[in-house]
């Protein structure tokens, strides 16, 4: 029902793909901010004449009713979206790629400020002393990449992710809900396997061949069996393994 408020008179469509990506509520960015983004003044205008009626942005998804933002651009913002009416205000900076806290104190608590790696968004992670919006877009990419993480350490192998920066936030990442996405061994093919970052492909192969020569595996511990995985690798991947 909010779609007609975000049309302006002409229509004028957001042609420019390019600007600078970080963290935001699009329910408090500020024009300058919306700018550092990519967007131009018209689709700006559309989008502040639709917060001054009343109406909010209630999930990332809404950019895409924006009438003039293209959606390759609204694609590429969607993930830096943070909606949470509790948050701490975000000051838009221009001069400063990262988001400012309007207050010390706030600088503070953001020390303490502790996250479920497997349920935090990027905003969660930019939060985190030395996380910009780069590596918080790669620790969540390599999160879906592994299907979740099954410990903490995990998030310390994030490429691009400084040792130093990993061991100073380390107190303040859980891993207090690890469901990960699971892969077959029984009916996977090699490609399949070899998707998940633990799996080379001479263990991908390995299981399969083992799988063609032996028949289905009874259990996941059964490719102990396979001489080229040792337990270091199982302890790796068997996680994210299963048996059906």
């Amino acid at each position: 029902e909010n779609e007609d408020h975000f049309r302006p008179k002409k229509n004028v469509y957001e042609t420019n793909v390019t600007g600078e990506l970080f963290a935001f509520d699009p329910n408090t960015l500020n024009t300058a901010g919306w700018k550092r983004l990519g967007l131009r003044d018209k689709t700006i205008e559309t989008i502040q004449h639709f917060l001054q009626k009343g109406y909010k942005f209630r999930q990332p998804e809404d950019l895409k009713k924006v009438y003039g933002l293209k959606k390759e651009l609204a694609e590429r913002l969607i993930p830096f979206v943070h909606i949470e009416a509790a948050r701490k205000k975000y000051v838009a900076n221009i001069d400063n790629p990262k988001p400012l806290f309007e207050h010390a104190s706030e600088i503070k608590k953001s020390a303490m400020h502790v996250i479920d790696i497997n349920l935090a968004d990027t905003g969660d992670f930019i939060l985190l002393r030395g996380i910009g919006s780069k590596l918080a877009a790669r620790i969540i990419a390599f999160r879906n990449k592994l299907g979740g993480f099954t410990s903490v350490n995990q998030l310390g192998e994030t490429y691009g992710l400084p040792d130093s920066t990993f061991k100073s936030i380390l107190p303040q990442l859980q891993c207090d809900h690890p469901n990960p996405q699971t892969i077959n061994i029984n009916v996977a093919d090699a490609a399949k396997l070899k998707s998940h970052p633990y799996v080379s492909w001479n263990i991908a192969n390995s299981i399969v061949r083992y799988r063609e020569q032996h028949g289905k595996f009874s259990s996941v511990n059964d490719l102990l069996k396979i001489e080229i995985i040792n337990q270091e690798s199982y302890n790796k991947i068997s996680p994210y393994l299963v048996v059906e």
